[in-house]
């Protein structure tokens, strides 16, 4: 699959990063001088964006003043080339499907929409639409509670790849090409959906209550332990809650709570309704010991529990986010110096694993792409560079 990407900020690239993971040739147009996500945080001390060059791996990029009737002509003429387009750029005018379609009649083409009539969305504001916030964060705050993490922007990233990857195959069994469209505000709204949350305000009346740390509808909570460690410990099937209880050693003060409160700790459900109870117990064993003690017995009972980590702990001490893990490599990234850089997570027992790849520097493929993808020769090149129409790799 050779693909062309007009995108900005989350969702978008991170669907052709995904593909380009997968081994699709991934195109990336720019404005020239970087569009409006290309200097966005985090940046290194020289104000370079990791952002940018961590959604934006093993891709080229070609950089084209598309305000120019003649940098549009060149994305299009790409788009035929390539036969299958991915962007978040409003699909209307030059970039509409139908104007598109005109010189590829099997283009294949996803739209990536904040809400699905166009209008803009972003992560941040479907969040605080689709009652999540009201039910983060501790029991009894006031107000809502945003998490950090972009979960809709990443999901619908992962949508725009499945969507593009199912067209086309729809275009390889019937050779008819078709314009998909994925909005973010659908993605938030179907997985509200999937995960239960309309039907249980639907069908039960209630909003999902606040409880902090504590795992919904079983058994999970964080701990500290003598030494200050913080630790999460989840039991949600019956091993993992037998295995807290050997390693624990507190099976008759389980048992004494069963009696007391009438419960069987064996059902999810009653160990979610004697919560406070069981995590003051299990809290007094954790919080007498040292991390190391407790994570030696937890690890020899089948315990399933975590280590809290910040991200610079989380790169020095966990070997899944090191070379140890084949989808990790020290990457070379131009411009910033070497570091961690993961490939996809996905592994095909027919193919040899790629490794992980660096980002392009903006324009770094330009020419090349002018020449192999278009066909146009060094004096049409040089004319594109002369009238400014396109540029080479931004130092």
């Amino acid at each position: 699959m050779t693909l062309i990407e007009g995108s900005a900020f989350v969702a978008a690239p991170l669907g052709g990063m995904t593909l380009a993971q997968l081994g699709a040739d991934v195109v990336r147009f720019d404005m020239i001088g970087g569009g409006l996500d290309y200097r966005r945080w985090p940046v290194d001390k020289n104000g370079t964006s990791l952002y940018w060059a961590s959604l934006n791996k093993g891709k080229k990029s070609i950089t084209i003043d598309i305000r120019k009737s003649e940098g549009q002509e060149l994305v299009r003429d790409m788009v035929e080339a390539a036969g299958t387009f991915l962007t978040n750029f409003p699909a209307k005018g030059w970039l509409s499907y139908d104007e598109l379609k005109k010189v590829r009649k099997d283009l294949v083409m996803l739209n990536v929409t904040g809400n699905p009539d166009g209008s803009s969305e972003l992560d941040y504001t479907v969040n605080c639409a689709a009652g999540y916030p009201w039910a983060t964060g501790p029991g009894g705050h006031e107000g809502p509670v945003n998490h950090v993490l972009p979960a809709w922007d990443v999901s619908t990233g992962l949508y725009a790849a499945i969507g593009l990857i199912a067209a086309d195959r729809h275009r390889q069994m019937t050779g008819e090409g078709q314009l998909v469209r994925v909005a973010l505000s659908d993605v938030t709204f179907a997985t509200v959906g999937n995960l239960g949350h309309i039907a249980e305000a639907q069908i039960n009346g209630v909003d999902r209550p606040r409880s902090g740390n504590e795992l919904f509808g079983t058994f999970g909570s964080d701990f500290k332990t003598a030494d200050d460690r913080h630790v999460m410990v989840v039991a949600v099937t019956p091993k993992q809650w037998s295995g807290l209880i050997n390693a624990t050693g507190l099976a008759e003060g389980v048992a004494k709570l069963e009696g007391e409160l009438g419960y069987d700790f064996k059902q999810e459900g009653d160990r979610y309704r004697g919560r406070t109870a069981l995590i003051d117990l299990f809290a007094t064993w954790i919080s007498a010991n040292r991390f190391d003690t407790v994570s030696a017995a937890f690890d020899a009972n089948g315990v399933c529990w975590g280590p809290y980590r910040t991200f610079k702990e989380l790169v020095a001490n966990d070997p899944r986010v090191s070379t140890a893990n084949p989808m990790f490599a020290e990457v070379d990234q131009p411009g910033i110096g070497s570091y961690l850089v993961p490939g996809s997570p996905l592994y095909f027992g027919a193919v040899e694993k790629d490794a992980p790849k660096e980002a392009p520097l903006l324009g770094q493929h330009t020419d090349q792409l002018l020449s192999g993808l278009l066909g146009l020769s060094d004096s049409q090149i040089g004319v594109l560079h002369d009238r400014k129409i396109v540029a080479g790799p931004s130092k």
